[in-house]
This record gives structure tokens, sequence and C-alpha cells, in this order.
């Protein structure tokens, strides 16, 4: 029930996907390479951000509802993504944004932070929900820096991206993921079981919906109860937007069904198709990542440089949520791959 993506626009013998960043990168080498990542690594939905250089690493995450009033969480690596260090939260108490609490009933924690950069300014979309609910909503805060320690940084809260209304709106308001096209427009993507994944326009430099857009439905899972698709991350490589989605279930520890899919599409609306040719709209999608050994339901893919972060759950630790970072590979025929090691897909 949650997602995540990146900027601009590792454990166990796994199956890996890759993705590319929102301009063409990764390459067409066979094998995706597994980052060993230590330190704090009880990650779920990580937006990743790799930098430039020696500059550090970001990943923000689902919030805890223990921490810093469930904002969302901030990691930095300074060893290129090998060891990661809690250094805080996106905002405290102070800053959490009373809209969201006076709007939907119940709400513990943000979820599925979205990291996107435009002309200088970082804009931070999480998500307000609680689970089995579509009384949901997408908020948006901004801020010049990722980092906790610059004197530059503090998330100032924009409001309202868009919500969803119980037996009213078809969708979920929950999972976003930004992109911008090649003539540089905005388009968030989102959903969550309901009608499926979403695609609306944005406006820049707001980054909000474009006044009076509607959303268009871009990928649903015709036939399958309960339609659990959700998770969205789009990135653009070659001439390709590429849909990333996340199908069935997480949040269920060793349990977790979760597996990510994706398709492709010429123009940013779609249509997305898989590497069979079958439509998302009517179920399709081709495997990427899934459950390999101990690495249970993975998800929650972000994209950034040429790396991909998700999680996953842990079965030797009690099917606890871990970060995983690996590099991208793509195929002679423009597909990201997927095993790391042997196995078929679930």
């Amino acid at each position: 029930m949650f997602g995540g993506n990146r900027f601009g626009g590792s454990r166990v013998g796994v199956a890996l996907m890759a993705v590319a960043s929102l301009a063409s990168c990764g390459s067409a080498s066979s094998t995706p390479q597994i980052i060993d990542v230590s330190g704090d690594i009880r990650v779920h939905d990580p937006a990743l951000v790799v930098s430039p250089g020696d500059e550090p690493w970001y990943v923000y995450s689902t919030g805890d509802v223990k921490v810093g009033f469930g904002a969302p969480q901030i990691r930095r690596s300074t060893d290129h993504g090998q060891t990661w260090q809690l250094v805080g939260t996106a905002w405290t108490a102070a800053g959490d944004p009373q809209w969201v609490r006076e709007s939907i009933d119940g709400v513990q924690n943000y979820w599925a932070p979205e990291l996107y950069a435009h002309d200088g300014q970082w804009y931070l979309y999480y998500a307000a929900s609680t689970f089995g609910s579509n009384k949901s909503a997408i908020g948006l805060a901004t801020s010049v820096s990722l980092d906790p320690d610059d004197s530059d940084f503090g998330w100032v809260d924009q409001g309202q991206v868009i919500a969803s209304t119980p037996g009213v709106d078809n969708f979920n308001a929950i999972d976003p993921a930004v992109i911008s096209d090649e003539d540089g427009s905005g388009w968030m993507f989102f959903g969550s079981f309901w009608g499926g994944i979403f695609v609306v326009p944005l406006t820049w430099p707001s980054g909000m919906v474009t006044q009076g857009a509607v959303p268009m439905k871009v990928a649903s899972r015709v036939g399958t109860p309960n339609n659990p698709i959700e998770a969205a991350d789009v990135i653009r490589h070659d001439q390709w937007y590429y849909l990333f989605v996340s199908w069935d279930y997480c949040c269920q520890g060793a349990d977790s069904t979760y597996r990510v899919m994706v398709g492709r599409s010429a123009t940013v609306t779609g249509p997305y198709v898989d590497a069979e040719g079958k439509a998302m709209l009517d179920g399709g999608g081709t495997p990427v990542l899934w459950t390999d050994g101990s690495m249970i339901g993975p998800g929650g893919a972000s994209a950034s440089g040429d790396h991909i972060g998700f999680h996953y759950y842990d079965g030797d630790d009690g099917g606890q949520f871990r970060l995983a970072i690996h590099t991208l590979v793509w195929t002679e025929d423009g597909w990201p791959t997927g095993m790391v090691s042997s196995g078929e897909s679930g």
C-alpha cells in the first residue's frame, strides 16, 4: 500500500529488476550488481536519491508512528549507498500538516514519499490514509535541501495535491510518482487497489495538479479480486516511458506477496504494454522482481541514476522489512532485466 521514486524527475541471492532514471541511463551489462547495504536499513517504500561524485546519497521512506509524528524518515549514506544512517525526519510535530489530521481520521504516519527535483528546489510528495480505505490524500512539501544538517534544509508544507473520497472516487490517492515529459511538463502517477493506477498533469513551479485536470487510468488488474496493484514508479529510458507497479500484497512480513511488474509506452500517458504486448489496463505486466529465497515480497521500487532501491521482507530475520539497492540493467530490446539468482517468477 506504499510506493516511491527518485531524483528529477540488497541482500540475499535475489531477483532484481532494473529501471532507469528520468534521463537515459543504466547499462546493457547482463547481470545487476548488488550493493551490500548495512547500518540502519529498516526502510519501507524508499525514495532513493543517488548523488553525483562523493556527495551523500539519501533515502526518504514511510514514517514510523513513534518518531517525528509519523513524518517520512531520512537516511543518508556517505559511502555510495553501502552504509546508511537515520538522520531525522522530514518534519517534527511542530511541522505536521494539520490539514491532514483535520480531513482524514486515523492517520498515524505518512506513506510512500516521492522526491523530485525541479529548478533548484526539491518536491516531497507524501501519502496520508489508513489501511483498507480510499479516504486518502497526497500532500506536497518543498525544500532547497534534502540534508537535515544543511542550513538551507526545511520542508514547507504546500498542502493537498489530490484527494479521494469513499463512494465518490474509484481511485485511492496514495503512492505518488512524479516525472516530467520530454517537453518539461509534469505528471503524477498514483493509485492503490480500487480502480488501479492513474496519472494526472502537474503545473510547475507549484507542483500541484493542473486546474481542471481529470485523472486518467493507466493500469489495472482486470479480473483479480480487490485489484491489488499500487506503488507506481515511472522513468524514461531511451524513447520509452516505463511504468513499474507492485502487484499483490505488502506489509504482511514473511507472508507478503508483493512483486514488481513493468510495462512501457512511447508517451507518458500511455497506453502502457508489457513485453508480450498486453496492455497494463487489461492486467498486463512483465515480471521484474519477485520473491526469491529469503527475499520475500519485494516492491516499492525507486530509481535514481543507474541504481534502483526497493524494500523486501527478510525471511532470515522474521520477515522484517529491509532496504535493497541494485544497479540498473537493460536488455538489448530495451526491457529492465530480471533475476540475479535463478528461479521462476511467482
